[in-house]
């Protein structure tokens, strides 16, 4: 009995003789990605703004527009309310109050006295509520940002390591393809980004690699198999090769993830998000940045070194 296959077991898709489309593409969302990041900026969660979150559960489904007028014209800053997956459930989040702790915790007191007087006598669920300050919430940036430096840095180590340089850059080149992209839609959507987020980029990371070494892999055995083919043939076997476990892969996953999406809730919504786009993003530039990158490289066959810039573009140009 046959197994399922989404993609045709003798596929001989010409992925080096389009690379120059897909650069100009991953170049265009490099580009708009950071580009959103410049102009509208992240919407940066309580994690890393600073500041109160409380969610709470209504007795009622709530008027949110009045709401948002009482709690507003408590003189606490621009509080915004919104829902948080059931329509009684409801997060509210407040700025960062000048005066310390203190007028944190009497803030939180202030909103909460607002809230129960609104509902009356029907009792309101107070669910959690999170303070941060802005002193822990820019360490928080940083610590982030560090996170995902010294994660493609090891990155580099390893496939260095286990290949030869070359294969690290053209790695951690994708990846970072890969998190500026990710980055950038939370950019243009204007979604919370927050620690889990920073979480998922580094799942991102972790899975793209783990599609690349993959096709690297199967590319180092080629080299060694196929001496005297032209380098870009080389990488199209490669490429074809591990195509289907690399598609076959990426869907089982993402199913998952959007069951995940569908039914897990507003908590983990970004994350799962995030996964879901990066995931996607990810197999993209394992199959037409990572591997396409190497043409520009010395890469080694043995103990030959090959250059085959020149002679894949005679052979695309032929094609």
């Amino acid at each position: 009995m046959r197994g399922l296959r989404l993609v045709p077991e003798e596929t001989n898709i010409n992925f080096i003789g389009i690379r120059f489309v897909t650069f100009a593409l991953s170049l265009a969302i490099i580009a708009a990605s950071i580009f959103m990041i410049a102009t509208k900026g992240l919407n940066f969660g309580i994690d890393f703004a600073g500041g109160t979150v409380i969610e709470i559960r209504t007795p009622e489904v709530p008027d949110l527009k009045a709401m948002r007028g009482e709690l507003n014209a408590l003189g606490l800053g621009e509080i915004s309310i919104q829902e948080f997956g059931a329509p009684e459930d409801l997060l509210i989040r407040m700025p960062q109050q000048a005066g310390g702790p203190e007028a944190q915790q009497s803030a939180i007191d202030t909103v909460s006295d607002a809230v129960n007087t609104h509902y009356g006598e029907d009792p309101v669920d107070y669910r959690r509520v999170e303070f941060v300050g802005p002193q822990v919430g820019d360490e928080l940036k940083k610590q982030g940002a560090f996170a995902v430096l010294f994660a493609l840095i090891g990155i580099l180590a390893y496939v260095w390591f286990r290949f030869e340089w070359q294969f690290g850059v053209a790695s951690v080149l994708a990846l970072a393809h890969d998190a500026i992209a990710t980055i950038g839609l939370f950019a243009f959507t204007q979604m919370e980004f927050n620690l889990t987020t920073v979480a998922a980029v580094l799942m991102i990371a972790g899975y793209s690699i783990n599609d690349t070494v993959v096709v690297f892999d199967r590319i180092r055995e080629d080299l060694r198999r196929y001496k005297k083919k032209p380098l870009a043939e080389v990488l199209n076997m490669a490429v074809n090769a591990t195509l289907s476990r690399t598609i076959m892969t990426s869907f089982t996953t993402i199913l998952a993830l959007v069951a995940l999406y569908v039914f897990g809730g507003e908590v983990i919504r970004g994350f799962i998000y995030a996964l879901i786009f990066g995931i996607g993003i990810g197999t993209y530039s394992s199959i037409f940045i990572a591997a396409p990158i190497l043409l520009f490289m010395n890469v080694r066959r043995g103990d030959v070194v090959v250059d085959d810039a020149n002679a894949a573009n005679q052979s695309s140009a032929e094609a």
